[in-house]
């Protein structure tokens, strides 16, 4: 590698408005306590991301939503991302050669502080590794949620997060865990997550938990009709600026069911006293030892592809669950 090519980096930003482009942009120089890492592979958070491309973050939220290491604004020009995993090229001796996951957007090597880091355990490959933000949410949705030895569990949406909820939760002892879409596709993918599958038509009722990740008005709608009586439908979607409407008369208020939000950017209520962001990180990383995760990573795409594969990815003509881009090649 030259030393013009350490010092500069290549960036995917998007402008807020459906489009993309790459940029070439400086490093800047090491300082103590910092890191410098040459990415292998990010992975694209299919809802989140597309709403940022097509500039859907709400006003309000426009400071809560940035990712950790955002460069520029919403709605844009911005960098945004958080599935980042590459290999510690200089800084902490300690840490040169180690591969990590950091909550990094798409580029090929950037500077962060060490403490920024997640060591990735030797025996899970990097490409599955890119899939710790989607375990890690879903390890605190499950916190939100609560449920029991030998509950029974939906998972309404089979995306990306849905599938990794159901995963973890057919992990507790007598579980029995549905995965509810209206692609049929997806009972391939709940099979080998250990998961049943039901379209919305054939859901089971009297769920003890439901947990909603759909992104659908639909799909809330139909978690409260499936959840127990007195239940609590998690709900683990964002909508953006989507307005959500819900049929809250009929039977709402007299089987008295509850919505409760969950929300990765802190650590769930029900463990915040005992467990840091980094602990669920480090324990997201531990559970991907699981091969079974490698359902979800569904296509790879060349860095140089990343405006079109984006596009296509927000406009629903490339379906899939975990799309990563390959940066090993990048200068």
């Amino acid at each position: 590698m030259s030393v013009g090519a350490a010092d500069r980096a290549t960036a995917f930003w998007v402008d807020g408005r459906g489009g993309g482009e790459l940029r070439t942009e400086p490093l800047p120089r090491l300082r103590d306590g910092e890191v410098r890492v040459r990415t292998l592979l990010t992975g694209i958070s299919r809802g989140t991301e597309s709403l940022v491309f097509g500039g859907g973050v709400p006003a309000s939220e426009h400071e809560r939503m940035r990712a950790p290491f955002q460069d520029g604004d919403f709605p844009g020009p911005v960098k945004y991302g958080y599935l980042n995993v590459g290999v510690v090229e200089d800084g902490d001796a300690a840490l040169r050669g180690r591969t990590v996951f950091t909550l990094y957007p798409h580029q090929s090597a950037f500077v962060v502080p060490a403490t920024a880091l997640a060591a990735v355990p030797a025996d899970v490959p990097a490409r599955r590794a890119v899939l710790a933000g989607a375990v890690e949410t879903a390890v605190n949705i499950l916190w939100d949620a609560g449920p029991l030895v030998g509950d029974r569990i939906s998972v309404v949406g089979g995306g990306l997060i849905g599938c990794a909820v159901a995963r973890l939760a057919r992990g507790i002892p007598g579980a029995e865990v549905v995965l509810v879409d209206v692609d049929r596709s997806r009972a391939a993918v709940a099979e080998s997550l250990g998961a049943a599958f039901a379209t919305p038509g054939s859901a089971p009722r009297d769920q003890d938990v439901v947990i909603d990740t759909s992104g659908s008005e639909s799909g809330l709608q139909l978690a409260l009709e499936t959840v127990v009586d007195e239940g609590t439908v998690v709900e683990a979607s964002w909508f953006g600026d989507r307005p959500v409407r819900l049929t809250l008369g009929a039977d709402f208020h007299s089987r008295r069911l509850t919505i409760r939000s969950s929300q990765v950017g802190m650590v769930s209520p029900r463990r915040r006293g005992s467990r840091t962001t980094a602990d669920r990180l480090a324990l997201a990383l531990e559970l991907l030892r699981d091969p079974a995760f490698d359902a979800l990573l569904t296509g790879t795409s060349s860095w140089r592809d990343m405006p079109r594969v984006m596009a296509a990815i927000a406009d629903g003509s490339a379906p899939g669950l975990c799309h990563t881009i390959d940066w090993r090649d990048a200068a």
